[in-house]
């Protein structure tokens, strides 16, 4: 896990972030997200069916592989004076490979520039990817937008 400050923040350009702990992605959390998002296709939902289907069995729905980004980029960058910060928007999502259910992802990153802003906070560009475990094609690739805050 990479440490910075804002100050350093704002001067980041192509620094390497590494990558994020390995998780597994179970049928239960691919459940729960068609839940909440009542997208129950049955290529995530329907284990027998999509065992039949194009991808061999269930796998995750992409944007739930997007929303698992704010919990596997804290794992690779923290910035140790923020007070306060926001997701600005995201550029060039793409989904790349189909995650299959009880498959491992972890996030990559990049940031790719930094911008101080007027209001004294910093943009920056992360350049993401999520990759599958034992795959060369990642899951995710796209460009997170986030602005933060020095205490």
């Amino acid at each position: 896990m990479l440490e910075l400050t804002v100050a350093e923040l704002a001067e980041a350009r192509d620094l390497d972030l590494g990558a994020s702990a390995w998780r597994r992605v179970a049928q239960a959390r691919v459940d729960t997200f068609a839940d909440a998002t009542d997208d129950h296709q049955w290529i995530h939902v329907d284990a027998e069916r999509a065992a039949g289907g194009p991808f061999g069995g269930t796998i995750a729905h992409g944007y739930l592989t997007l929303s698992l980004v704010p919990a596997m980029f804290k794992e690779i960058l923290v910035v140790k004076d923020h007070a306060r910060g926001l997701n600005y928007g995201l550029d060039q999502v793409r989904f790349t490979s189909p995650v299959p259910v009880g498959s491992e992802i972890r996030l990559a990153g990049v940031i790719s520039s930094a911008a101080r802003r007027d209001d004294g906070g910093v943009r920056y560009r992360v350049a993401l990817r999520i990759e599958i475990k034992g795959r060369e094609r990642p899951a995710m690739v796209g460009e997170a937008i986030f602005v933060t805050y020095a205490r």
